[in-house]
């Protein structure tokens, strides 16, 4: 019988008020200490089960003074702004700006992000005024993130964007662990023995 690896993948979710929701069919939500809502999801990815800790501040802006304590360890990062709001759109470079200054990836070019165009069900579409070649432009100005329209009310699209987002950030984590491989080598002796001082 052959173990499957458990991976734990911290997920920041940044947008502004308004945009926001948290998953139906994610696991009961609660209140963290810090007010942002905090959920899990497990996703089966090839022979790992991954565990999804996804962070939502709502869009609310006192969060964004959250800083390192609140960014910090996080594996990827989803963006998200509404298409029927243009300001929404308008701050996403903000969001991303605060996002790589806060959380302070190793290598921010290669970091895991993800957009997602909510609220597409909306008035059947015609109140829409961020257009889908709009948004991917933004997508190829960043990188070529990932990019997907969903509706959380729905339940449209919104299971295949997360999947993406925890595939590229395990994909992330591969490439960390290839480039940190060795450094515990040059460890003093005590430390590679577990022992301290103290």
């Amino acid at each position: 019988m052959s173990l499957r690896r458990r991976t734990l993948l911290k997920v920041i979710v940044l947008g502004d008020s308004g945009v926001r929701y948290v998953h139906k069919k994610f696991s009961q939500q609660y209140k963290a200490t810090i007010g942002a809502d905090f959920v899990t999801k497990e996703l089966q990815i090839d022979d790992r089960l991954v565990t999804l800790q996804i962070w939502d501040t709502a869009g609310q802006e006192r969060f964004q003074s959250l800083g390192i304590a609140f960014y910090r360890g996080a594996d990827c990062c989803v963006l998200v702004y509404d298409v029927n709001v243009m300001r929404s759109f308008e701050t996403l470079d903000n969001w991303h700006e605060e996002f790589l200054k806060q959380a302070n990836p190793p290598d921010p070019k290669s970091f895991p992000f993800i957009l997602l165009g909510n609220k597409i069900d909306i008035d059947g579409g015609n109140s829409r005024v961020v257009s889908n070649k709009k948004a991917k432009e933004w997508c190829a100005s960043k990188g070529n993130i990932p990019y997907f329209e969903t509706s959380a009310k729905e339940d449209y699209n919104v299971d295949l964007a997360f999947f993406c987002i925890a595939k590229a950030a395990l994909a992330n984590e591969h490439d960390q662990d290839i480039y940190f491989q060795g450094i515990a080598e040059t460890l003093p002796e005590a430390e590679q023995q577990g022992g301290c001082a103290c």
